[in-house]
């Protein structure tokens, strides 16, 4: 968790900074009104709507990172260090909206927690939600070239 959480934190504010590039450009070029102020900075701290278009546009790039990573191929970057894999423990489809579910339930860990008092089947909340099992792959099984599209 803690590398794709140090990944995830890239990618946030890689998004960000592209963002706050795009809001300044528009602040400059006089395109957003400045309300009096000189500043970009002095006009963000102002703003309500602003930071929240930027929270909004940070939080879709790390959840898309999440969902994707897990719908093609079923391992996230910190998974695949690990050699962990997300396979579907029922036949139906591992989608986006699965995906979704998935990430919602493991709220930042706190899911995760289930694995400790679940001494028989050690799932996690969003494990048994979504119908999914992180397994342990060989080193063999880790390679790219051995990987299986998670929807089979």
């Amino acid at each position: 968790m803690i590398y794709d959480l140090l990944v995830a934190i890239a990618i946030g504010m890689c998004a960000g900074l592209i963002m706050l590039i795009f809001l300044i450009t528009l602040f400059e070029s006089k395109i957003i009104d400045g309300a009096g102020h000189e500043h970009f900075m002095d006009f963000m701290q102002t703003s309500t709507i602003y930071p929240l278009i930027l929270q909004i546009w940070v939080t879709i790039w790390v959840v898309v990172f999440f969902l994707w990573f897990w719908r093609n191929g079923g391992q996230t970057i910190g998974m695949r260090a690990w050699r962990l894999r997300l396979f579907s423990t029922n036949d139906k489809p591992f989608g986006y909206r699965r995906a979704l579910l998935r990430l919602v339930c493991a709220f930042g860990g706190l899911g995760t927690l289930l694995v400790l008092f679940d001494r028989k089947s050690k799932l996690s909340l969003q494990d048994r939600l979504t119908n999914t099992e992180i397994l342990v792959l060989s080193k063999e099984a880790n390679h790219h070239a051995s990987w299986k599209n998670i929807q089979e």
